[in-house]
């Protein structure tokens, strides 16, 4: 009985599971160990680069891309899938969006896109989940919402040139998200994915602090890499984007 469900694509089990999305996490679970720390003055995505064969030129395996000028992504799983998400990230970001509005998709709205993408494979017919999931990192001029009383001895042109487009306050800063096989998203602090990342969890968490510069992220992300790698840590085998 469960077998039939295993090779539908889009039939839920009795249980009310999709077992080809389970069978996406084990993709990613399979894959190298990638993370993401949010620090006060950027985000940092570092992952381990693993070569199949020592033949094989270090420089060629880059697994951080970047999406837009503020905007980063590494994943944990499948390779060619991580790069069909990249090329559909980069279409909406370059193409879409900025034609549009005239400016990059902030962070937020850009891993809203992916994962629509993501989930829509989830459910049609003929195609099989993503099997990677994705950290995503960036900087954001974000908006507030106006409030009704407006500071003290601040002029018109002030508020004028602090508003954005809709009407609200801009507002830098960070952002990290998830996005999963499912197509679910959270933002993090900081997290990690692929095949140690329970360990490199549990050594995120004690080690992450409220107030980090993004210095700090950096060491804290090497010494997370350095607990989980297999073999020795170096500029071949690691990659770091901030």
């Amino acid at each position: 009985m469960a077998d039939r469900y295993s090779f539908s694509l889009t039939t839920f089990s009795p249980s009310g599971k999709l077992v080809q999305i389970e069978y996406a996490l084990n993709a990613v679970n399979q894959g190298v160990t990638a993370l993401g720390i949010k620090a006060t003055n950027g985000v940092v995505l570092a992952t381990e680069k693993k070569s199949t064969s020592p033949l094989v030129d270090p420089p060629s395996l880059s697994k951080v891309s970047l999406i837009t000028p503020d905007i980063g992504m590494v994943y944990s799983g499948m390779g060619p899938d991580y790069r069909v998400l990249v090329d559909k990230a980069r279409k909406t970001s370059h193409t879409n969006y900025k034609r549009i509005y005239n400016e990059y998709p902030p962070t937020r709205i850009l891993v809203q896109d992916v994962a629509r993408v993501v989930q829509e494979a989830t459910q049609s017919g003929g195609v099989r989940p993503y099997g990677v999931s994705l950290l995503i990192a960036g900087w954001d001029d974000g908006i507030e919402p106006e409030t009704t009383e407006a500071k003290e001895g601040e002029t018109d042109a002030e508020k004028k040139k602090a508003s954005g487009k809709t009407g609200g306050i801009l507002k830098g800063g960070p952002s990290l998200y998830q996005v999963d096989p499912s197509g679910s998203y959270f933002p993090w602090k900081a997290t990690a994915i692929g095949k140690s990342s329970t360990s490199a969890k549990t050594f995120l968490e004690k080690r992450y602090t409220e107030g980090l510069e993004l210095e700090d992220a950096v060491h804290i992300a090497l010494l997370t890499l350095k607990e989980t790698i297999e073999g020795e840590m170096n500029g071949d085998t690691i990659e770091i984007g901030q």
